[in-house]
């Protein structure tokens, strides 16, 4: 399956008219106050499979952004959104920038797509320089909840999802790219329906409700399992540092 004007018309981005108060909305929006909260204003950004470029518009006033993704088309699109934004077509594991350019790096729910998702996180830890900020995402298999929808867990629904890891794989990887983990948190329990029966509408207030208070209020606090996404913050550890941690 390749990443054309159909993937994103029948996924997450099908609401390209960017509506206030979408899931999608917010999900932006969180993943903006991090870069924000965790980095330096007037700093390089990257945003990594930036899709229809609406998070990077969101951190133009802040950062110098830029955005890379493999899909000429959503790119094409992304120029209404993020005008102010430098894109580029490029694929997450052979980047076209220098080394150690970026501030911030977003990559969320993109490595579950790769084939070799290890030479991404390499390539993350070769361009972010050294204090810069990692912002990554990826599908959970220790989602307290995936049991319980077995197959039919949102993880398992794309066909693109080629490269699922159990957490611990993804944070050795991002520790030998050379980075320290600050935050690792999850997104809450968004894939309902969990209970047969029970209304999808009520089941998205009971499970859902803890996953959006922290996208409303911004402060990651869900435990790693609670949710069905991964999420972690990475900083880029200095010389200093990293000679630190081999003594």
């Amino acid at each position: 399956m390749s990443f054309d004007e159909k993937y994103f018309n029948t996924h997450t981005y099908r609401d390209v008219s960017f509506a206030r108060y979408s899931q999608y909305w917010w999900s932006n929006r969180f993943y903006a106050i991090l870069a924000r909260r965790y980095g330096k204003p007037g700093a390089r950004l990257l945003e990594i499979g930036s899709g229809l470029g609406h998070l990077a518009g969101q951190l133009e006033g802040t950062f110098e952004t830029y955005a890379a993704d493999i899909n000429h088309w959503a790119l094409v699109q992304s120029k209404s959104v993020a005008p102010r934004t430098s894109l580029q077509a490029a694929s997450a594991e052979e980047l076209p920038f220098a080394e150690g350019v970026f501030g911030v790096v977003i990559i969320k729910h993109v490595v579950e797509h790769l084939p070799h998702p290890e030479k991404a996180i390499a390539e993350l830890g070769r361009i972010i320089a050294p204090g810069g900020a990692l912002i990554l995402a990826t599908p959970n298999l220790s989602s307290l909840l995936k049991p319980w929808k077995g197959k039919k867990w949102i993880g398992y629904q794309d066909p693109t999802h080629i490269s699922l890891k159990p957490p611990a794989e993804w944070l050795d990887m991002i520790r030998n790219a050379g980075f320290s983990l600050l935050k690792v948190f999850s997104d809450g329990f968004w894939d309902v329906p969990y209970i047969p029966v029970v209304p999808k509408v009520l089941q998205k207030l009971v499970f859902g409700f803890l996953g959006g208070f922290q996208a409303i209020v911004g402060l990651p606090f869900l435990p790693m399992h609670w949710g069905e996404s991964i999420m972690m913050v990475a900083r880029k550890l200095t010389t200093e540092k990293k000679l630190n941690e081999l003594k």
